[in-house]
């Protein structure tokens, strides 16, 4: 961030940019302003040691004779009343002085003590005029924490996704900055001159990018071609329920009612002189809007996703037809139809594009937040057995995270072509193939030993591919046969991965579950339990067959599982299917026999 100097010794300014300051205003009048503010200074901090001294005017860029309050922050060593307030009236101007203790000072940096009433004036544009080294040290370790906290907010809300996307380092300061004009939205009124600001991206990230090399030296993060990956180690730390306690806890110190009872009251203080100097001295234009580019700034523009396609932009937003438009015809026209094709939860339609003679197909899935009537009967249904993601942001992370994590393991899955993460809509590739649970009816309805034994031969091949996805520690959540396709040259397809996890609870045998009591549904109501039984061991044979593990197709048949589905199953075919599951031992000696 440009950091201009006053070097008192020789009363010169020093800028990074020789000249551009002192271009905008008078020297005599920059120097007589600024050497009554050091004195002024001085006079507070009295015979006690100055830290520190900056003009912090950090939401606005008005040059200093367009100023008519003049911001400072005073940090001093063993300041007594640790906070206060000083005004003094310079030729018209108001010097507003914030003195503040430099214990409590690097509280506020180092752990928000104050809320970081004090510290994020290090986060805007400030002026040294005395202390350099300090502040700046400071600046660096303050955008440090900043970005770990943006960091393992990632890692908390997605963590499926977190070590598969790529990060500009841009992200974090607009992010930070967003945050703040969340808090405080009356900040974007103020912002004069944030163009220019903007303009300077690459000066204003330099203490960020400071605080990067010291994070990627800790391991926390990789930066590679510019580009920040969050590494699987600080995952793992996110992930340690302790860690999640310490961070949590960590804003709140020992001296918690020590900063309630001393310190508040004064930077309430503080804040009702401001406002009432703010009132007295500024002209504020209340139907003004703020900056339409503040308004713009949109820090997701700077996350990536890899899909098929390349890198795609998080604040990437496209419909369905202009997604036809701009990727599939490539802008050279021709006719595009979308026609929804399902989805009870989630929007699913089919985009069929039709351009140079040649026709193309893709699905186009929105993820709908679940709430209300929606996501009561879920909740009640599964009570106790498994728990949902439910926003449609998470649903998507994880959609596009184990999709790209199982297809780049080499299971057979939709390519992701396009994510719209501010539709909430994922573009995947089209499988042309009909889907297991039309297979299973036929295997209600046939009395043909043959149709029977291929499509038994069908469920032992998705039981050897579900221990695999298991072998990875993976686990899709919805494993239904209506989300398995078979192509036609009997090619197996997995898809629909909006509740699959790689971390934190991972649960195996509700997969077995979903999978055995589902394929028990399309066997009902007027067949018998025979062929549930038919279908529960060959799934079985192949989970165990490719390394999976006897215990979780047990686990499958407990009551814990056997309830929830017991809602839309017959009892014959539960209990089949059950049992089979409890005799895994006997099951497992004939399958390695």
């Amino acid at each position: 961030m440009r950091n201009p100097v006053l070097n008192t010794s020789n009363t010169q300014l020093l800028c990074e940019s020789p000249g551009e300051y002192l271009n905008q205003v008078s020297n005599s009048e920059i120097f007589e302003l600024n050497s009554q503010t050091l004195e002024f200074c001085r006079h507070i901090a009295g015979s006690s040691k100055i830290a520190a001294i900056a003009l912090v005017d950090n939401y606005s860029m008005k040059t200093l004779n367009e100023r008519t309050i003049h911001e400072v922050m005073l940090v001093i060593h063993n300041f007594q009343p640790r906070l206060m307030s000083y005004v003094k009236t310079v030729n018209n101007k108001t010097i507003f002085v914030f003195a503040v203790d430099q214990w409590i000072f690097e509280r506020d940096v180092d752990r928000g003590f104050l809320g970081e009433a004090i510290a994020s004036k290090l986060i805007f544009h400030y002026l040294t005029l005395e202390g350099y080294g300090y502040l700046h040290e400071n600046e660096v370790a303050l955008k440090k924490r900043l970005t770990l906290e943006l960091l393992e907010n990632l890692v908390v809300n997605f963590p499926e996704l977190t070590h598969r996307i790529r990060i500009l380092p841009q992200y974090f300061m607009y992010e930070v900055f967003s945050n703040r004009l969340r808090v405080f939205p009356l900040l974007a009124y103020n912002l004069v001159n944030l163009t220019s600001w903007l303009q300077d991206e690459q000066q204003s990230l330099s203490s960020y990018n400071q605080a990067l090399k010291q994070l990627e030296s800790e391991e926390k993060i990789s930066i590679s071609n510019g580009y920040v990956t969050i590494t699987k180690k600080f995952i793992k730390q996110c992930q340690d329920p302790k860690i999640k306690i310490i961070n949590l806890s960590k804003n709140m110190p020992r001296t918690l009612f020590t900063a309630i009872f001393g310190v508040l009251p004064q930077l309430m203080n503080i804040v009702s002189q401001n406002t009432e100097i703010f009132l007295k001295t500024q002209k504020i234009i209340w139907i003004r809007q703020p900056d339409p580019i503040c308004r713009f700034i949109d820090p997701q523009k700077y996350v990536f996703f890899q899909t098929a396609e390349g890198l795609v932009s998080l604040s990437d937003k496209i419909d369905m037809k202009g997604f036809a438009q701009r990727v599939i015809l490539k802008g050279q026209g021709g006719n595009v139809e979308v026609k929804p094709i399902g989805g009870v939860l989630n929007d699913v339609y089919l985009i069929d594009a039709f351009g140079g003679g040649v026709e193309t197909k893709v699905i186009a899935k929105r993820f709908k937040d679940w709430s209300g009537l929606k996501w009561f009967p879920l909740t009640l249904w599964s009570f106790g057995a498994k728990s949902f993601a439910v926003s449609g942001q998470a649903r998507l992370a994880k959609e596009c995270a184990i999709s790209e994590f199982l297809l780049n393991e080499g299971f057979n899955v939709p390519k992701i072509l396009h994510v719209s993460n501010a539709e909430r809509i994922v573009f995947m590739e089209y499988i042309d193939g009909v889907n297991l649970s039309e297979a299973i009816k036929k295997v209600a309805m046939s009395t043909d030993p043959a149709t029977l034994k291929e499509v038994l031969l069908k469920i032992e091949r998705v039981g050897e591919i579900l221990a695999q996805v298991h072998s990875h520690n993976v686990t899709l959540g919805d494993t239904k046969p209506d989300n398995v396709l078979i192509k036609q040259d009997g090619t197996i397809f997995l898809i629909d991965f909006e509740q699959a996890t790689k971390v934190g609870e991972i649960d195996k045998a509700w997969d077995i579950a979903v999978f055995l009591y589902y394929s028990g549904h399309y066997l009902q109501p007027f067949h018998s339990s025979a062929k549930a039984e038919f279908v529960a061991k060959a799934f079985i044979n192949g989970y165990l067959k490719d390394g999976g593990s006897p215990d979780d197709i047990r686990e499958a048949g407990t009551p814990k599982y056997t309830r929830v589905f017991s809602i839309f199953t017959q009892p014959p075919m539960m209990r089949a299917i059950s049992d089979v599951c409890k005799k895994t031992e006997l099951t497992a000696g004939e399958v390695h026999g």
